[in-house]
């Protein structure tokens, strides 16, 4: 008999964490197992992605006055009389205003939201909450399920995260998964007394897919006359996209020249607008979300990841893949994805050792060849990995 699963996420937009159920969804036996998927709001670049056999639940109707304007959704909310929705409107837009911490707001604001958000009536074997916060926050609150799995994607002490707010809901999932060793270290010196329920599931990453990917119809972004660097992240300060910015900054200074091109969604107003202040609009170019954006990573001559913390990094994996030669800042799980002038360059965590990693592998041939090389004998695959999820149901 299938046993019947239930996926939890916020939506699927363009992240790791987003590609990464994506993929996991795609490479479940669909022979064995019945799964809806329930996310807070059907949108995203993802949204195609999803296996045919996933039976999409509908979206909650009231969780859309969390991301109106408060004065849209307080005038809706008033007219058809859901003061207690209205109430939390506002008291969301409050802590959003005053915490500065964008994990924390996020913490903070369920106890708002989640009027907003009714329980689910079916018993499923097991319940996955595939990102931290709201969607593990909601299989312990709003789902009925034999066995509750908690995704966490990032470092959790560099998160910030507010762990007295998390741990009576962690106390209660049977495991709490994450992404690397480096991400269940901090789990694990941060919830001791349940550390016994962690467990390590790398994304999974199909090199396969990928190189036919890149493979496809594109368009043409390299040139002869200049240096192309890309960069796969969310426009935000986590990833590091004001250090790229301040890093071909100086590399321009320098007389090099270069294209650094970035793929992502996110804060795009503020990041163009110091671009344009820097005057480096012919030299970074924001290029906003990408369905394939391997045709693209393919071309590139170097590839940076300037993050300040990953908890793993899909990106850097995919780049791997690639054969690019890849540059990443020290952030604590960089170790577990590239060695140090082995298969990459690890650089401090500021522009100007960025820039200086970009002219190392610019002026070094044989360095570029030599990461080539080496990750071109990487077994980079690691479909295998859907066993250890197998595992916990």
């Amino acid at each position: 008999m299938k046993k019947n699963l239930l996926f939890i996420m916020n939506n699927l937009n363009c992240g790791g964490a987003e590609k990464s159920l994506v993929t996991l969804l795609q490479s479940i036996d669909y022979s064995k197992y019945n799964v809806d998927l329930y996310l807070f709001k059907h949108e995203g670049l993802f949204m195609g992605k999803i296996p045919e056999q996933v039976n999409i639940l509908e979206q909650p109707n009231e969780f859309r006055y969390f991301n109106m304007s408060l004065k849209n959704a307080l005038v809706e909310c008033l007219i058809k009389k859901k003061f207690s929705i209205a109430l939390g409107r506002i008291c969301t837009g409050i802590i959003y205003k005053v915490e500065k911490n964008a994990f924390r707001s996020d913490q903070r604001v369920w106890k708002y939201v989640s009027k907003a958000l009714g329980e689910i009536e079916r018993e499923y074997d097991s319940a996955i909450a595939y990102l931290e916060m709201a969607p593990i926050y909601f299989i312990v609150e709003k789902v009925k399920a034999k066995n509750k799995i908690g995704w966490i994607h990032t470092n959790y002490t560099n998160s910030g995260m507010d762990k007295t707010i998390d741990k009576p809901f962690f106390e209660k999932l049977n495991y709490i998964v994450t992404v690397s060793s480096e991400c269940a270290k901090s789990l694990q010196l941060n919830f001791s007394p349940i550390k016994d329920k962690i467990q390590i599931i790398n994304n999974i990453v199909s090199p396969k897919v990928i190189n036919s990917l890149a493979k496809t119809k594109k368009e043409i972004i390299k040139s002869q006359d200049h240096l192309t660097v890309m960069t796969v992240a969310r426009l935000c300060e986590v990833k590091g996209i004001d250090l790229a910015i301040e890093a071909c900054e100086i590399l321009v200074a320098k007389g090099i020249k270069i294209i650094w091109y970035v793929i992502g969604e996110g804060e795009y107003a503020y990041y163009n607008n110091l671009i344009q202040l820097k005057g480096l609009e012919k030299h970074i170019i924001l290029m906003g979300v990408k369905e394939n954006p391997y045709s693209y990573m393919e071309q590139a001559d170097i590839y940076v990841q300037p993050s300040r913390f990953e908890g793993k990094s899909i990106a850097i994996e995919e780049a791997k893949i690639l054969q690019k030669p890849i540059i990443v800042t020290n952030f604590k799980t960089a170790k577990e994805q590239i060695v140090h002038n082995e298969n990459g360059l690890i650089v401090k965590m500021n522009p100007s050792s960025i820039s200086e990693g970009v002219i190392e592998l610019l002026s070094n041939r044989d360095l570029r060849n030599k990461f080539r090389r080496a990750l071109a004998l990487e077994d980079l695959g690691n479909e295998s990995e859907i066993n250890k999820f197998y595992q916990l149901l």
